[in-house]
C-alpha cells in the first residue's frame, strides 16, 4: 500500500508542477501582446480494483488548453477594421481641413484683395500705380490657386504612398501567415505559440483590410480580405499589388495577384485603412481638386470676358488679365481615355460656360453605331450628347471635341471639365495699361424683340470717318434672320444699302462685334464708343463681380465656391471625429470582452499560483508519510 501511495504522490507532484508552470507562463506574458492565457486541465487516472473495492491511482494532466473564444475574436477583428478606418478617416480629414482653413484662407483674401483693388480702379481709373496693384493682385490670386493645387497633388502622393505602405505589409503577413499554416499543420493547429503569432498578424491584418477567417480540418486557416479576396489559402500565399490608374495614372489601384494571374479589387469595399484611404482620395480629395478648378476657371473668365468689355488706356478693346480657360496649360486632365477602349480617339473638352459648370465629373460612353451617353458620376444622371461634324453637343457647360481618330463600341472615356484649371491659372498681362476701366455705350432699342445681343470683338480703326463717337453715333439694324444689316448716323441717315454678314461676326466702320440670337428677329443697337481715361464705367462693373452669381447655374459667387468646398471639408472632418468615437467605443467593448475571456488576470494567476502551490506541497508530504510507512514496514520486520 505504500508503493500506491509513492505513486499517487510522484502524479500528484507532476500534476501541480505542470500547473504551477502553466500559471507561471501566464504571468509572465500577462503584458505580451497577443498572448491568450492557458489552463492546464486536471484528470484523475483510471482507478485500481483491489478486493472488492476501487482505489484512486492519481492524477495527470489532460491538455492544456488555450483559451479562445473564435466569436469575441471574430468581434475583435470587426471592431479593430471599423476603429483603424474611422482613424485614417480622421486624420486625413483633419489634414484637408487645415490645408482649407489655414493655408487655403489667402484665397478668398487674394480675391478680396483684387476686387478691393478695382473698386480703388473705379475711383481714379487713369492711376498707374493702381493699376498695378490691381495687376500685382490677380498674380498673387493665381500663384495662391497654384500653390493651393500643389498642396493637394501632395495629399494625392502622401495617399498613394500610403496605400503602397499598406499593400506591402499585407502581403509580408500574407507570407508570415502561409508559413505559420505549414508548421501549424504539423500539430494539427495544437501549438499555443504558433496560434497566438497567427492571431496577431491576422489581428493586425484587420487594420488594414475586413478579415474573414475560415478554419481547415488541418489546423490551418485561409485568409479572406473583404469578403472576395483570397490572401491564403492554406499554406499557399497570395499578394495585393498597386498598379497604375485608369483612366487616370497617378491615383493608383489595387490589384490581387494570384501566379500570373491579376484582378483589380475595390478596396473601398474592403474597409479598414485601405478602404479609408481610397474613400478619401475618391469621394473628398478629388471632388475638392475639381472644385478648386471650378473656382480658377471662373476668375479666369469672368475677369477675362468683363476686361473684354471694355477700353483700356490706349483706347482698345480689353484683352486677356487671365490664361484663357481653355488654354492647354488650363486644359490639362479633363479627358481620361480608360485602357480598354478599342478606339483611337484623341478628345478634348473646350469649356463654353463655365457658370454651369458644377464641380462634377463624368463618364462618357459610345454604343455603336450612334450613340453617345454622358453620365454624371455624382447624381447619376444620363444626358444624351449629338455629334455635330466632330463635335458632341449636349453638355451643361462645355463640348467634347474629336480631334483625331475613331471611337469603337464601348470606348469609355473620364471627363473632368475643370480638372488642371488651379495648376494652370496665370497672369497673361504684363502692364497694367491694359486694364479696361472704361467701357463702350451700347443702348438696344426700345423695341427689339429681346432676342438678340452684341458684343463688342474689337476696336480697329478709330480715325474712321463714321467711327461712332458721341453725338456721331452708329445705329445697325440687324436682321438675324436673313444675316443683314444696316447702319444709320445719328440723324437716321442710311450710310448704305442694307449689306450681309457671316455670322456671329459684324466688322464696320473701324470696329467688329458679335451678334448672339436666339429666334431670328430684326433689332436695333446704337454705339458710343467714344474713349477717355478717366472713364470708369467697366472698372465699375469688374467690381460687382464680388457680388455676382457668376457660378453653378447662378446660384454661388465665386467666393461661394470656395467657401461651399472649405464648409464641405470641415463638415467631413467633424463628422469623421464623431464616427471615430463610435468606433473607439465598439472596439473598446469587443476588446474588454476578449481580455476577459483570454487575457490574463493577474489577482486570479497569482491566487491559483498560491494554491497549486500548496498542492505540490500537500503532494510531496504524501510521499514523505509513504517513505515512513515503508522505512516503519521494513523495521518491522528485522
Amino acid at each position: 500500500m505504500s508503493m500506491d501511495l509513492l505513486n499517487i504522490a510522484r502524479t500528484g507532484v507532476l500534476a501541480s508542477q505542470a500547473q504551477l508552470a502553466v500559471t507561471s507562463n501566464n504571468i509572465a506574458n500577462a503584458n505580451t501582446q497577443g498572448y491568450h492565457r492557458q489552463v492546464a486541465e486536471q484528470s484523475s487516472l483510471e482507478s485500481q480494483r483491489m478486493g472488492d473495492n476501487f482505489y484512486g491511482a492519481g492524477t495527470y494532466i489532460s491538455d492544456v488548453k488555450r483559451i479562445y473564444n473564435e466569436y469575441a475574436a471574430r468581434e475583435l477583428r470587426i471592431g479593430q477594421t471599423g476603429v483603424s478606418e474611422a482613424q485614417t478617416t480622421q486624420i486625413k480629414m483633419s489634414e484637408l481641413d487645415q490645408l482649407f482653413s489655414q493655408i487655403g484662407k489667402s484665397i478668398p483674401q487674394s480675391l478680396n484683395d483684387l476686387f478691393a483693388g478695382l473698386n480703388s480702379l473705379a475711383d481714379l481709373p487713369a492711376d498707374m500705380g493702381i493699376r498695378g496693384t490691381v495687376l500685382g493682385s490677380a498674380g498673387q490670386l493665381a500663384n495662391n490657386l497654384n500653390q493651393m493645387q500643389k498642396h493637394l497633388d501632395g495629399q494625392m502622393k502622401q495617399t498613394n504612398d500610403q496605400i503602397a505602405g499598406i499593400t506591402d505589409r499585407i502581403n509580408e503577413i500574407s507570407k508570415e501567415l502561409g508559413q505559420l499554416n505549414q508548421e501549424l499543420m504539423k500539430s494539427q493547429g495544437e501549438d499555443a505559440q504558433l496560434l497566438d503569432r497567427q492571431d496577431a498578424l491576422i489581428q493586425e491584418l484587420s487594420q488594414y483590410a475586413q478579415v474573414n477567417v475560415i478554419p481547415l480540418d488541418t489546423g490551418a486557416k485561409s485568409i479572406m480580405l473583404g469578403g472576395s479576396v483570397m490572401l491564403v489559402s492554406g499554406e499557399v500565399s497570395m499578394s495585393l499589388g498597386t498598379i497604375a490608374g485608369d483612366p487616370h495614372p497617378g491615383e493608383l489601384r489595387v490589384a490581387a495577384n494570384v501566379g500570373s494571374q491579376s484582378q483589380v479589387i475595390d478596396p473601398i469595399k474592403m474597409g479598414g485603412q485601405l478602404g479609408a484611404l481610397f474613400e478619401f482620395r475618391d469621394e473628398t480629395l478629388i471632388p475638392a481638386e475639381l472644385e478648386l478648378g471650378q473656382l480658377s476657371l471662373g476668375v479666369a473668365d469672368a475677369f477675362n470676358q468683363a476686361n473684354g468689355q471694355g477700353f483700356d488706356l490706349d483706347g482698345e478693346m480689353g484683352q486677356n488679365i487671365f490664361k484663357d480657360i481653355n488654354d492647354p496649360a488650363m486644359a490639362i486632365g479633363r479627358v481620361g481615355e480608360f485602357g480598354s477602349n478599342a478606339g483611337s480617339a484623341n478628345l478634348r473638352v473646350n469649356i463654353d460656360d463655365v457658370g454651369l459648370l458644377s464641380g462634377s465629373s463624368f463618364e462618357l460612353k459610345y454604343t455603336a453605331p450612334a450613340t453617345y451617353e454622358l453620365k454624371d458620376t455624382v447624381t447619376g444622371a444620363v444626358t444624351p450628347l449629338t455629334l455635330n461634324g466632330t463635335q458632341l453637343d449636349g453638355a451643361n457647360g462645355f463640348t467634347v471635341h474629336i480631334d483625331s481618330g475613331t471611337l469603337a463600341d464601348g470606348d469609355k472615356f473620364e471627363i473632368r471639365p475643370s480638372s488642371g484649371a488651379a495648376a494652370g491659372i496665370g497672369v497673361m498681362m504684363t502692364d497694367g495699361k491694359g486694364i479696361a476701366a472704361a467701357a463702350p455705350k451700347i443702348t438696344a432699342d426700345a423695341a427689339n424683340s429681346g432676342n438678340t445681343q452684341v458684343e463688342m470683338v474689337s476696336i480697329d480703326d478709330r480715325t474712321n470717318a463714321n467711327f461712332p463717337i458721341t453725338g456721331s453715333e452708329l445705329t445697325f439694324e440687324i436682321n438675324t434672320t436673313t444675316s443683314m444689316f444696316e447702319v444709320f448716323d445719328a440723324n437716321g441717315t442710311s450710310l448704305g444699302a442694307p449689306a450681309a454678314y457671316t455670322p456671329p461676326s459684324i466688322s464696320a466702320h473701324g470696329f467688329t462685334f458679335d451678334v448672339a440670337t436666339t429666334v431670328g428677329a430684326t433689332d436695333r443697337f446704337t454705339f458710343d464708343l467714344s474713349f477717355a481715361p478717366g472713364d470708369n464705367t467697366n472698372a465699375v462693373a469688374m467690381a460687382k463681380l464680388s457680388e455676382a452669381k457668376l457660378m453653378n447655374s447662378g446660384g454661388s459667387t465665386l467666393t461661394d465656391v470656395y467657401e461651399g468646398t472649405k464648409l464641405s471639408v470641415g463638415g467631413k472632418a467633424k463628422a469623421a471625429v464623431i464616427s471615430l468615437g463610435t468606433a473607439q467605443s465598439v472596439y473598446q467593448q469587443a476588446y474588454t470582452r476578449v481580455q476577459s475571456e483570454s487575457g490574463v488576470n493577474l489577482d486570479e494567476e497569482a491566487a491559483n499560483l498560491l494554491r497549486f502551490q500548496q498542492a505540490y506541497q500537500a503532494s510531496a508530504r504524501i510521499m514523505t508519510t509513504a517513505n515512513e510507512i515503508f522505512d516503519t514496514l521494513f523495521n518491522a520486520v528485522r
